[in-house]
């Protein structure tokens, strides 16, 4: 009997803390949306022991948690284009690429934090890629190497990359298409290079590239490539041509040196003079009585 009363009264006490549970559902727990469309992210209350119950959501994005919906109130830079409908879930019109994250909805009784109910949503905004930013060579030489350039940084998720050349879709490796195999060229899909080991008349040609992601796509204009024949013995020629002139320059610079022509003698004539000496031990004076007389240096007066 006492064993009755006893499982009887844990009975009760177990059926009372289900009645007191808060119990959530949701529809999507990974909802996706284009940028600028409408998002429902759905909690549903399936059991609580309040029809007024509290509710509240919650962002986290970058590490950095904040209230999206807080005393009946949308908070944050939701606020003006987002509503709780249906008692609990909440609805973002508009959307934004930064709405992107992972939102928890918590629901309670008012007076009763300890059951307490979530649920997690990780929305995601889908965003299309941009026109991407597309570098091409205007003219490479036979046997040369080149590279390609294609990326654009709006589009969420990242965007992949593909080149193409005229109509054709360039493969990721030229050597596993019969087509390219004359080629050497290898394509990343993630960073949009293309890369050419050794160009060939046959790489010639109007090259783009389509950037794309689950949002959409884009693509950069057309840009030709020129590939031309390396003129060696132009080369050579030319090489040779200016050595020899600068041969002649220097030799003729060392004739005109060894002929005086670089010597800087006075008079602007090629050879050097020395002055004439004035006669050893004579000088000239000169007096108003005797007129014109001369002396030697030893003269004494």
């Amino acid at each position: 009997m006492a064993a009755r009363r006893v499982s009887g009264l844990l009975f009760l006490l177990l059926r009372g803390c289900v009645v007191l549970a808060v119990e959530l559902t949701t529809i999507n727990i990974n909802p996706e949306v284009q940028e600028y469309q409408r998002v429902e992210l759905s909690c549903i209350i399936k059991n609580s022991n309040t029809n007024d119950p509290r509710i509240e959501w919650k962002k986290t994005r970058n590490n950095e948690t904040t209230y999206v919906y807080f005393e009946n109130n949308i908070q944050g830079d939701l606020k003006g284009r987002a509503e709780v409908q249906s008692q609990s879930s909440l609805v973002i019109y508009n959307t934004s690429r930064t709405d992107s994250g992972t939102y928890r909805c918590e629901v309670a009784a008012v007076d009763d934090h300890k059951n307490l109910a979530e649920i997690i949503i990780n929305l995601t905004v889908k965003v299309k890629p941009v026109t991407p930013q597309c570098r091409v060579p205007k003219s490479v030489p036979v046997g040369k190497s080149a590279i390609l350039y294609c990326q654009e940084k709006e589009g969420y998720p990242n965007s992949v990359y593909r080149w193409y050349r005229n109509t054709d879709a360039l493969p990721d490796d030229s050597k596993t298409s019969p087509k390219f195999a004359n080629s050497s060229f290898t394509a990343n899909a993630n960073t949009g290079t293309l890369v050419f080991s050794s160009v060939n008349k046959g790489d010639m040609g109007m090259y783009y590239c389509v950037a794309r992601n689950s949002a959409g796509t884009a693509r950069c204009e057309s840009q030709s490539l020129e590939v031309y024949d390396l003129n060696i013995a132009g080369i050579v020629g030319g090489i040779l041509v200016v050595v020899v002139v600068l041969a002649l320059i220097t030799v003729g610079m060392c004739c005109a040196y060894r002929k005086g022509y670089f010597s800087t003698s006075s008079g602007g004539s090629g050879q050097s003079y020395k002055n004439s000496a004035k006669p050893d031990a004579m000088n000239y004076l000169r007096s108003n009585d005797e007129g014109d007389f001369r002396h030697k240096s030893s003269f004494v007066i």
